[in-house]
C-alpha cells in the first residue's frame, strides 16, 4: 500500500507533465501562424530596417512613372514633346493618364517623406534629442543631420547654407549641451541612407512638378490658369480626372485634399478647416485671413465651372479662365474696401426764411384733414388767474383749458367749420361767374314787383335778401334785422 507521501509525489509527476504538454501544443500552434503570417509579413514588423519602413522606391510603380517622367521631360527638352496631337476622347489621351498618375504619386511621395523623417528622427535622436525641436521641416532636418552626421563639435559643420542665420545660433548653442552620444558605424550608416532616400524623394517630386506645370496647359487650361497648373492636377487627381471634377458640387470642391489635423489634446479654436488643395492657391493666399473661409467658397464655386468648361473642351485658348480669376480678385478686393463716408450736408443759412413749398387742393385737403381744431387749440390754452376743469381718464387727470370759460355755459365749444379761403384771382373768377363783368348786382334783377294785391310794386331787392336773413339767438334784440313782421310776404 502506497503511503501518503508517495501519493503526493505522484500528483506532482502528472502535474509536470501536462505542463510540459502545454508549451509543445503552444509552440506547434506558433509555427502554424508564422506559416500563415508569411516571411514577408514578419520582415514588415522589423523597423529597424529602413526598406521594411519605406517601401515606395523599390515599388514597380514607382519606377514605371519616373520612367515615363523622365522620357516625358527629355521630349520637351529636345522639343519634340508637342508634336503629335492626340485625336480620340480625352480621357484616353496617354498625357492626361500621365499626369493623374503623377499627381498621385506626388501624394504618395509626400506621405513617404514623412515616414523616412520619423525613421531619421529615431535613428538620431540617440546622437541630438534637440534637433527636433529646433529645424521642423523634414527636409531640412535630413539636409542637417546628412550634413552633422557624427560630429560632436557642430561649429566645424557649415549650416548657413541650410539653416537661417537665427537658426543656425540655436542649433550650435544646443548642440554644445546636449547630452547625446555618438552613433555606432550601423546606425550611422542607416541614417545617411534614410537622408539620401528623403533627398531623393523631393527630387522626384519636383520632377513631377515641373512635367505636371508643363502639360497641364494643355489638359485643363482654364482651370491652369486660375489656380496654377499644380492646383489643378491635385485637384483632377484628387476627383479622379476632369469629368469626375466637373460633376463634383462646388462645396465638394473646396474641401477636396482637406486632412483632418490631430492636435493632441490643444484647442481646435485657432485650427482652420476645410482647408483643401485650392486653400494654397495665390488668390486665397494674398487675401487677408479674416476673408479667407469666403474667397475658399467663392474659388471653389469658380473651380467648378471652369473644371466643367475643360471637361468638355468648350475654350481650349483659356479665355475663360483668366476673365474670371480677374473677376475673383476684383470681388476681394471689393470686400476690403472701406464702407462709403457720410456725405456732410451744407448748414442752412442763419435766419433765412424756410423753403415755400408749393400748395395744391391735395395739400389743402390734407392740413385740414389734420390740422388742430379750434377745440384742441381752447384745451392747449391757459387763462391767467383761473383754475381750469379737470376731468378724470382712468388714473390720468386732463385739462380742459379754456372750454367753457367765455360765458357759454357750455361744456364742449362746437368748432367753426373752417372753409377754404379763396385766392384773389378765384374770387374774381367766382364773381365774373354770377354777376358778370362789373361785380355789381345781376343786370336780371328789377326794383319792381308784381303782385296780386296792389299790382305793380317798387321793391329793395337787396331788402329781400336782408328780410330772408334769420336772426341768430346770439344777436340783440335791437340789431338792425330785429323789429316786427307781418305774416304776409313782403309787408311790414
Amino acid at each position: 500500500m502506497a503511503t501518503l507521501a508517495e501519493s503526493f509525489l505522484a500528483d506532482l509527476e502528472d502535474l509536470s507533465d501536462v505542463e510540459d504538454e502545454e508549451p509543445q501544443q503552444a509552440g506547434l500552434a506558433g509555427e502554424g501562424e508564422d506559416e500563415e503570417m508569411g516571411g514577408d509579413d514578419i520582415d514588415n514588423l522589423n523597423y529597424d530596417n529602413l526598406e521594411a519602413v519605406a517601401h515606395l522606391t523599390s515599388s514597380e510603380r514607382y519606377k514605371d512613372i519616373m520612367a515615363a517622367v523622365r522620357a516625358a521631360a527629355d521630349e520637351d527638352a529636345s522639343g519634340s514633346g508637342g508634336a503629335t496631337a492626340w485625336a480620340g476622347p480625352s480621357e484616353e489621351d496617354p498625357t492626361y493618364k500621365l499626369l493623374v498618375d503623377c499627381n498621385q504619386l506626388a501624394v504618395d511621395i509626400d506621405n513617404e517623406i514623412v515616414v523616412v523623417y520619423n525613421f531619421i528622427r529615431d535613428k538620431y535622436k540617440t546622437k541630438f534629442p534637440e534637433l527636433e525641436s529646433l529645424v521642423h521641416s523634414p527636409l531640412e532636418y535630413a539636409r542637417v543631420v546628412q550634413a552633422i552626421g557624427n560630429e560632436m563639435d557642430v561649429t566645424l559643420v557649415d549650416l548657413d547654407r541650410l539653416l537661417p542665420p537665427a537658426t543656425v545660433m540655436v542649433v550650435t548653442v544646443t548642440a554644445t549641451t546636449t547630452s547625446g552620444k555618438p552613433l555606432s558605424q550601423e546606425d550611422l550608416k542607416k541614417v545617411e541612407d534614410g537622408c539620401a532616400m528623403a533627398l531623393q524623394l523631393e527630387e522626384d517630386k519636383a520632377l513631377i512638378l515641373r512635367l505636371v506645370q508643363q502639360k497641364m496647359d494643355r489638359i485643363a487650361p482654364n482651370l491652369s490658369v486660375a489656380v496654377g497648373t499644380e492646383i489643378a492636377a491635385q485637384l483632377m487627381g484628387g476627383a479622379g480626372g476632369r469629368v469626375p471634377l466637373s460633376k463634383m458640387p462646388a462645396c465638394n470642391v473646396q474641401v477636396l485634399g482637406a486632412k483632418r489635423k490631430n492636435l493632441a489634446g490643444f484647442s481646435s479654436t485657432t485650427a482652420q478647416p476645410h482647408q483643401g488643395f485650392i486653400f494654397a492657391s495665390d488668390i486665397i493666399q494674398q487675401t487677408p485671413p479674416s476673408l479667407r473661409s469666403k474667397a475658399a467658397r467663392l474659388v471653389g464655386a469658380k473651380c467648378t465651372l471652369l473644371a466643367r468648361i475643360d471637361a468638355y473642351g468648350q475654350d481650349p485658348s483659356g479665355t475663360a479662365g483668366r476673365e474670371m480669376k480677374e473677376e475673383m480678385v476684383k470681388k476681394i478686393e471689393k470686400w476690403q474696401e472701406p464702407p462709403p463716408a457720410k456725405t456732410a450736408k451744407v448748414l442752412p443759412v442763419p435766419d433765412a426764411e424756410g423753403k415755400k413749398r408749393r400748395g395744391g387742393k391735395r395739400y389743402r385737403k390734407m392740413k385740414e384733414r389734420y390740422g388742430m381744431t379750434d377745440l384742441r387749440k381752447q384745451a392747449n390754452r391757459m387763462m391767467f388767474n383761473k383754475v381750469e376743469d379737470e376731468f378724470m381718464d382712468g388714473e390720468d387727470t386732463i385739462g380742459l383749458g379754456v372750454i367753457g370759460k367765455e360765458g357759454s355755459g357750455r361744456l364742449r365749444a362746437v368748432a367753426m367749420q373752417q372753409r377754404q379761403k379763396l385766392s384773389a384771382k378765384a374770387q374774381k373768377k367766382y364773381a365774373l361767374k354770377n354777376y358778370g363783368s362789373s361785380g355789381a348786382t345781376s343786370g336780371l334783377s328789377s326794383s319792381l314787383a308784381f303782385t296780386p294785391i296792389q299790382g305793380i310794386e317798387l321793391v329793395n331787392p337787396n331788402q329781400a335778401a336782408q328780410d330772408d336773413h334769420m336772426r341768430d339767438g346770439t344777436e340783440s334784440y335791437f340789431s338792425e334785422y330785429s323789429g316786427f313782421r307781418s305774416s304776409r310776404t313782403g309787408a311790414k
